[in-house]
């Protein structure tokens, strides 16, 4: 397990209708900065601001599978300049959350582009359980305008450990998203009476839009969101009292199709509260080998590193921009996209279909040496477990068996395969193949 150490100047406050921020290191367009300082100003509407933030820590230290009491988690904050876009993710991998607040919502100073890891402790999320009315709050993060004024002996030190799937989440849930579409738009009286009507418990729901609402179902049918464990819906509730309307996203689905991860958003005053949910109760993001494909090729690292210097800490990156100043193809640079996600350089926005700059505190070469199936594909690659027998197939030998894949499908004889697919990414023997024809190539 990796342990993730911040360094705070002094702990975030909320004081006089001023909350201050206390970043912990991060990447800026002017490079790494121990305490960086991006936005001075106000928030127009502070109460709104209060309860996303909550939502954000409550999140952050939930165990949705098997709760037990788990340490917290800072929010990751990054500045893109026309909004400031704060995440978290459970304990448990299996949700993740994000508050955007965009520009009508802040008037103030940007003064730098970035991401950072900010402090959020218990006597701040006190002070904001309290935060009522409708009235502006300033807004620092970073250290030159903080609350509790810095003196010596002031600094404060947490080390949080970070469970590798909580990593590895970060960078599958990227590209999971990027393949939703809208599914159903809810006026505020219809998203408040679907979200307080779910049952508490349960295992995988279909919401299936109706009129201008969404009733719930045990089975899939076409355009249907799946909704798994509906009590991970709970976060939004101290959120719709400010609700103008939610937009819920996911894939396409078929009768018959298994559970798939699903965005369910709250459009609030000036800010958009997101929240991502795998595909069951009991199955993290970290598992789901959205990025398996990117990370195997060679060709995908050279491109990722040409397209990472254009990527400027922007809030909307459109692949065929990126194609035309990269000289790539629009497919290459998607690619690109997903494998500089495995590295937290990139997210995903759903209501805007774009990703979007930002950058986490570790690096892909971390999360690529954590990914089993990754691991053991380049294993029998290298050894020589895959043979071409005949066009279009391979045999792969593993460590349980022999297996056949199809080139054309991508298709595999094994178990997991069998099991899963596809649903899961591919198998350590069709990326093996996938590995060695390139090398052949």
């Amino acid at each position: 397990m990796t342990t993730q150490a911040y360094s705070y100047a002094a702990p975030s406050g909320l004081v006089g209708g001023r909350l201050g921020l206390a970043t912990s290191g991060g990447t800026t367009s002017r490079g790494v900065v121990a305490h960086p300082h991006f936005f001075s100003g106000v928030l127009a509407r502070g109460d709104v601001g209060a309860a996303g933030l909550l939502g954000l820590a409550d999140v952050a230290q939930t165990r949705y599978f098997q709760p037990r009491p788990t340490g917290f988690r800072d929010p990751v904050v990054t500045c893109n300049g026309d909004r400031l876009r704060m995440e978290s993710f459970s304990a448990c991998a299996g949700v993740y959350a994000r508050l955007d607040v965009l520009s009508e919502a802040l008037d103030g100073e940007v003064t730098a582009l970035g991401t950072t890891n900010v402090d959020v402790n218990g006597p701040l999320r006190e002070a904001l359980a309290r935060v009522g009315g409708s009235e502006p709050l300033h807004l620092a993060v970073g250290e030159d305008e903080l609350v509790v004024t810095t003196v010596e002996g002031s600094t404060v030190e947490k080390k949080v450990p970070l469970p590798e799937r909580w990593l590895r989440s970060f960078a599958e849930v990227q590209a999971i998203a990027s393949g939703f579409d809208l599914r159903a738009e809810l006026p505020a009286a219809e998203a408040v009476r679907f979200v307080r009507g779910l049952p508490r418990r349960g295992q995988v729901l279909w919401a299936q839009p109706a009129g201008r609402g969404l009733r719930v179902a045990s089975r899939p049918a076409p355009g249907a969101v799946c909704l798994a464990g509906p009590e991970r819906l709970a976060t939004l509730a101290p959120l719709l009292r400010f609700a103008k309307g939610m937009r819920v996203y996911g894939p396409v689905v078929a009768a018959g199709s298994s559970p798939v991860a699903s965005a369910w958003e709250l459009e609030l005053p000036g800010m958009r509260y997101v929240l991502t949910l795998s595909p069951e109760l009991n199955r993290g993001f970290s598992g789901e080998g959205a990025v398996l494909d990117a990370l195997a090729g060679d060709e995908t690292a050279a491109d990722a590193e040409l397209v990472a210097a254009l990527l400027a800490f922007k809030p909307r990156l459109e692949p065929g921009d990126l194609a035309v100043r990269a000289g790539l193809e629009p497919s290459r640079v998607r690619a690109a996209l997903t494998q500089l996600g495995t590295g937290g350089k990139v997210g995903y926005d759903t209501a805007e279909a774009a990703f979007f700059h930002r950058e986490l505190p570790y690096d892909a070469a971390r999360v690529n040496a954590m990914n089993p199936r990754l691991r053991a594909a380049r294993a029998l690659a290298e050894r020589g477990g895959v043979r071409i027998t005949s066009p279009g197939v391979a045999q792969v030998t593993g460590d349980t068996g022999v297996y056949q894949v199809r080139l054309e499908t991508w298709s595999c004889t094994c178990p997991w395969w069998t099991g899963h697919r596809g649903g899961r990414g591919p198998c350590k023997h069709v990326l093996a193949t996938r590995i060695h024809t390139r090398e052949e190539n």
